[in-house]
């Protein structure tokens, strides 16, 4: 199957080429038992990339459990992946398998696996290792053969400095590295994706299609996007849903946009080069928002 043929069956969109180059990565490995991070950050899309490497794998028919490591608070995480004893804690009131027990034979997709704690960091790397692990309250080992892709949208460096990231635990899980540009660096495909996120819109609420004129399409390129795909594509709805107007031009546009809005909604800092690292603190005016937006436009 080629790349072109993966983004229909995946429903991913773009044609740029640090994204094509992340596929086909996806697609070398999945046949492989190497383990895979994905790294990219927030909302760019990178719980599909799993998806993939799982569905083209040996282990296709086995179970694909998706885990959100930072949605787990910290004193269950540890019974969560790898299970727990009758009586193991207050509320252990039988005994439980983990994500890896059940998981086996097939894939497990730690998103967001920059977030566990130390403690779960070093029982982690124990099953990378060797297969093996204990469960919670118990002191008997158990075997698992689990394939892992980790996805994280942190510095792993900076962790790693820190003390927050063993560095063991990184090299292990970087086997096979796979990079997800962010929006902004992806400005070919900004405007297929909001007319696709428009026309699923349409379809769902049975509505005209949204379109942009030439100057806010300008303004979708050319916004920072700190927020990447899941940004859009909110932002997309909230359009479609709220404006009467089914043509949308720069003004109507920079509404949405929380750098440029004259509400309350908080502010991202950007910190590009285009712009000399400087962030716009959402104190303007609306119509100086607008103003300044348009000049840096036409400097481009």
């Amino acid at each position: 199957m080629n790349i072109a043929d993966i983004k229909n069956k995946f429903s991913i969109i773009g044609h740029n080429t640090l994204l094509e180059r992340a596929i086909e990565i996806a697609l070398q490995a999945a046949p492989t038992d190497l383990n895979v991070l994905i790294n990219g950050e927030s909302g760019t899309g990178k719980e599909v990339f799993p998806q993939i490497i799982h569905q083209f794998s040996t282990r296709k028919h086995g179970p694909y459990i998706a885990v959100n490591c930072g949605a787990i608070p910290e004193g269950t995480i540890d019974s969560e992946l790898f299970g727990h004893e009758k009586g193991a804690f207050t509320g252990a009131l039988e005994a439980r398998k983990g994500y890896f027990e059940v998981a086996n034979g097939g894939t497990i997709f730690l998103d967001e696996v920059g977030e566990l704690p130390l403690s779960t960091q070093a029982r982690l790397l124990r099953v990378l290792e060797t297969g093996e692990f204990i469960k919670v309250g118990s002191s008997k080992v158990q075997k698992t053969d689990v394939r892992v892709v980790a996805a994280t949208n942190i510095n792993f460096y900076q962790a790693i400095e820190r003390e927050k990231f063993r560095v063991d635990l990184y090299y292990r899980l970087n086997t096979l590295p796979i990079f997800l540009p962010p929006l902004r660096e992806r400005k070919e495909d900004i405007h297929l994706l909001f007319r696709k996120f428009s026309n699923d819109c349409s379809t769902k609420y049975r509505m005209p299609v949204v379109k942009l004129t030439g100057d806010a399409e300008q303004v979708l390129t050319n916004y920072f996007w700190p927020g990447n795909i899941r940004q859009l594509k909110n932002i997309t709805e909230q359009i479609c849903i709220i404006e009467k107007n089914r043509e949308v031009n720069a003004e109507t546009l920079l509404k949405y946009l929380p750098q440029y809005s004259s509400n309350n909604v908080p502010v991202l800092l950007r910190n590009d080069s285009t712009s000399g690292g400087s962030a716009l603190n959402g104190d303007f005016k609306e119509r100086d928002l607008f103003y300044k937006i348009i000049v840096d436009l036409k400097k481009k």
